[in-house]
């Protein structure tokens, strides 16, 4: 492996299908703390219930993929509701803990062993992407050249990617023009002083709700293309899952339409440039054995973005595009 190859792999990453469901996730995400002050730990839940309604469907039950698409939605409102009601009334800290809970909980059902004819435990569903692979129309391998840089991604991935780029796009749009509307800015109200905004008779419960519920339903997305990248199994929605997200939202700037995007970007061409990096570095003896060795290299792009956040918080916590004043957040 050359250094243009590190390169051209972290080049490829930024835009790959990761990239996609987790600019996805970090919308929500967005919708949630940026704009309503929602301290939301357990976006992964939301991406998991998208993502097994829509395989199980078809994959056990048998039935339509458009119908486990609609399930998978009806699950997540399902879910929103039932995280928001006894935790929207409360102090934002008590919806950060039950949903990162609730989130593991759904995590170890579906992985279970007594669920294992319905969910595969721990190995996961597949079998059930044929109807969308059916409206692929590339062939081969998908990219462009140029000089020495070359890069390029299978048919099936790149199909995903421009399913995926075309949702965050259409989802940019509809979070702009919510946050430009009399509810957007009611929510933005309740960010900055729910209080204020209760005096002038508004149901602040009703608007958190809504604002949850709409937020999952951009968490759900990013599990339906998490699915159809790949084969869902519990490990892909660990906690790191939603921690990731939330890297990659504070990276671009929380409360911006397109901060979720830019982070998402960054963060992948950085996360990969950096295990590239190190992978090769060991390979090639510029860190020498006694300082660091291959398996401990694999850990290091967690160690310097640990450090990089750090910096982050401490010298610009808007992110890359966010703006200080945004970051207000009513935790009573």
């Amino acid at each position: 492996m050359s250094w243009l190859d590190v390169f051209t792999q972290s080049f490829e990453q930024m835009l790959g299908p990761s990239a996609v469901f987790y600019c996805l996730a970090a919308i929500g995400l967005n919708v949630h703390f940026g704009y309503t002050g929602l301290l939301n730990f357990g976006q992964a839940a939301f991406m998991m219930v998208a993502a097994y309604a829509l395989g199980s469907m078809v994959a056990t039950w048998d039935q339509s993929f458009w119908l486990g698409i609609l399930v998978g939605f009806g699950g997540v409102i399902v879910l929103a509701v039932i995280l928001g009601l006894p935790t929207l009334r409360l102090r934002a800290d008590y919806l950060a803990i039950v949903t990162i809970a609730a989130a593991e909980a759904i995590r170890q059902v579906l992985g279970s062993v007594s669920l294992v004819e319905y969910f595969n435990g721990q190995d996961g569903l597949f079998g059930f992407q044929q109807t969308f692979e059916n409206l692929n129309p590339y062939n081969g391998s998908v990219g462009f050249t140029l000089g020495g840089f070359s890069i390029h991604w299978s048919a099936y991935d790149f199909f995903v990617m421009t399913v995926g780029w075309i949702l965050i796009a259409l989802s940019c749009m509809i979070v702009y023009l919510l946050m430009r509307s009399p509810w957007g800015r009611v929510v933005k109200s309740i960010r900055e002083d729910e209080d204020a905004v209760r005096s002038l008779g508004k149901n602040v419960y009703a608007y958190k709700m809504q604002s949850l519920t709409i937020g999952g339903l951009f968490g759900g997305l990013a599990g339906f293309m998490t699915a159809l990248a790949h084969n869902p199994s519990p490990s892909d929605f660990a906690t790191d899952t939603t921690f990731f997200a939330w890297t990659i939202l504070l990276l671009g700037g929380a409360a911006r339409v397109f901060g979720p995007v830019a982070g998402a970007i960054v963060f992948w061409f950085f996360i990969s440039g950096l295990d590239l990096f190190f992978d090769k570095a060991t390979s090639d003896n510029l860190i020498p054995d006694a300082i660091m060795d291959a398996n401990q290299a694999s850990l290091m792009r967690l160690i310097v973005l640990g450090l990089v956040l750090m910096l982050l918080m401490i010298f610009r916590p808007q992110g890359i595009f966010g703006d200080r004043r945004e970051l207000a957040i009513d935790a009573r």
